[in-house]
């Protein structure tokens, strides 16, 4: 059986795991010095977030130079330390493919900006104005960046627009271009398999391809001028060419893992993604849970959602592998979203041991996000706009201002928006890692470019390391054990139990030797329980007839 199926995976965000010169910045070399935490954590694979050269305007989605470092993280020198340093203690490193797009400081933009015939001109998405019956410029059609705003961005040198799903900053690559492609599997792949590193995950990886034709896109929201172009952008006609090209090319050649950000699609479409026998790529993030409660085109537009939805869109992921020979993930957290226990559970360090419990249990490729394993929340709702730091978070906060023209921080639009950023921004992710009661939790000497969560005298490494109940402790158990019992857990069927049921959250993992019940009380409520006849395996709490809010158990029945 291939390596990447078994392991557990670890996301670090390097701005804000360690910082090892006192600069404020996490960085290479503080990763380096947390390594042996990481690999008695029960660490297989750690997936490093960017840390290319860049100017930062999105953390480093926005590379300047994929052969480089950005130099507040290290060197080249420091991440051959890194891989070497991983390889000694048994584990791996993957990461990050940004490759839809890069930074405007990157040297091909330079030179595809640079005139309409530079020979890189093809290499990125340029089209002319259109003109309204005024004779006023107009993006080339109404398609909306992630960002807000026009996906189309006016370059006045050469009179025409580069499209910009994200950042202005962020021009999008041309994949229809050849020379382009073979350009990048040089220098954002080659380069890196080549200095040992063990994989990629796959950013925006539905995003390669768009409909050439470039045509509006429907009215959704009928006040806004730009609208979701997602149909015109995600999934495109040549999507699965390029990947099985980029397979074919360059990662075919290497014992590497991918993982794509796929994000959503029908099961169809995804499995012409993961489908072994499609040779594209190994696995990918599905995100029906992550995205609970928003408007898939407005992260800031809340919705209302149940646990009965919960368990749907768990369902969903664990059942998308179901009679094929594809392969799935687990996370529940990443550098994208808010904190798991903020979002789906109690917020409290009981909540945090039953998230671990049911991550422990489900079918896929687990994968952890910095912090998750000591029970790191969401920022304090009094913080106000000027801690955010996410130039999403930011850039939607502007709009609002700048299209209501509010002049009042409690304009009952801005308390609704600061609300929901409480809830879902992702700065709450991107909060420093608490390691210790210090200031600043021991991130740092300095000043962090960030603000530490309030709470890290409480939440923190230091404090939970040595205590046998602790969430850190709790969670080298349930990857030890996910190890032990890898047969049920990672690879078993998942078939769940009493759907409707909105307080609990149970379901049994099977194979054809071994079946596990595992039961989750999501609620602030005392739930009456029959035990099953069988072992018990684990629980996050003192054992009592009834289930406790926020307790979970799971037993061994043969």
């Amino acid at each position: 059986m291939v390596w990447w199926k078994d392991v557990n995976c670890y996301q670090i965000w390097p701005a804000s795991f360690k910082d090892s010169n006192g600069d404020g910045i996490g960085d290479i070399g503080g990763i380096i010095t947390k390594l042996d935490y990481l690999k008695d954590l029960g660490i297989d694979v750690i997936w490093l977030s960017p840390m290319f050269d860049s100017p930062q305007d999105d953390m480093g989605y926005d590379i300047s130079d994929y052969e480089k470092v950005y130099p507040k993280y290290g060197t080249l020198e420091d991440m051959d330390q890194l891989i070497e340093g991983c390889h000694s203690r048994g584990m791996k490193l993957i990461l990050d493919l940004v490759v839809n797009h890069t930074s405007s400081e990157h040297q091909w933009f330079k030179e595809s900006r640079s005139s309409l015939d530079n020979p890189k001109r093809d290499w990125y998405i340029w089209k002319k104005p259109k003109y309204d019956s005024q004779g006023n410029r107009q993006p080339p059609n109404n398609w909306k960046s992630y960002f807000t705003g026009s996906a189309w961005k006016y370059d006045e040198a050469t009179d025409e627009y580069y499209l910009r799903l994200y950042a202005e900053s962020q021009p999008d690559l041309n994949w229809e271009n050849e020379d382009c492609r073979n350009a990048i599997y040089d220098s954002a792949l080659k380069f890196w398999y080549e200095r040992g590193i063990d994989g990629f995950r796959i950013d925006t990886a539905r995003l390669y391809s768009k409909v050439q034709t470039f045509p509006d896109a429907p009215i959704k929201f009928p006040n806004d001028e730009f609208q979701p172009c997602d149909m015109y952008t995600s999934n495109g006609p040549r999507i699965h060419e390029f990947h099985k090209e980029m397979y074919s090319k360059v990662t075919s050649h290497y014992d590497a893992m991918t993982v794509g950000e796929v994000g959503n699609c029908s099961r169809e479409d995804a499995l012409k993604y993961v489908s072994a026998r499609e040779k594209e790529m190994n696995m990918l993030f599905l995100f029906d849970v992550v995205f609970l409660g928003t408007v898939r085109t407005s992260r800031f537009r809340l919705l209302d959602f149940t646990l009965v939805d919960f368990k749907s869109a768990i369902k969903s992921q664990c059942d998308f592998i179901k009679g094929t020979d594809a392969w799935s993930t687990v996370f529940i957290e990443n550098h994208d979203q808010a904190r798991c226990i903020s979002r789906f559970a109690g917020n409290n360090e009981k909540s945090a041991k039953m998230i671990a419990l049911l991550q422990m249990t489900l079918t896929g490729t687990l994968f952890i996000y910095q912090g998750q394993e000591i029970g790191m929340t969401n920022l304090p709702r009094s913080w106000g706009i000027e801690e955010y730091k996410d130039i999403e978070t930011l850039n939607a906060y502007n709009d609002l201002v700048k299209r209501n023209n509010i002049t009042d921080k409690n304009d009952p639009k801005l308390v609704e928006f600061m609300d929901a950023a409480a809830k879902v921004a992702r700065d709450h992710a991107r909060s420093p890692v608490q390691w210790n009661s210090t200031k600043h939790g021991g991130f740092t000497t300095g000043d962090p470019w960030m603000r530490v969560n309030d709470n890290y005298s409480d939440i923190n490494v230091e404090n939970q390391i040595d205590d046998p109940h602790s969430v850190l402790s709790f969670y080298k158990k349930i990857l030890a054990l996910r190890k032990t019992y890898k047969d049920l857990f990672i690879h078993g069927d998942f078939e769940m139990v009493d759907e409707d049921n909105e307080k609990t959250f149970t379901f049994w993992k099977k194979t054809n030797d071994l079946k596990a019940l595992v039961i989750l009380n999501f609620s602030n409520d005392v739930v009456q329980f029959e035990p099953p006849q069988g072992e018990l395996l684990l629980s996050n709490f003192e054992i009592d007839k009834a289930l406790s809010p926020w307790e979970g158990r799971v037993y061994i029945v043969k």
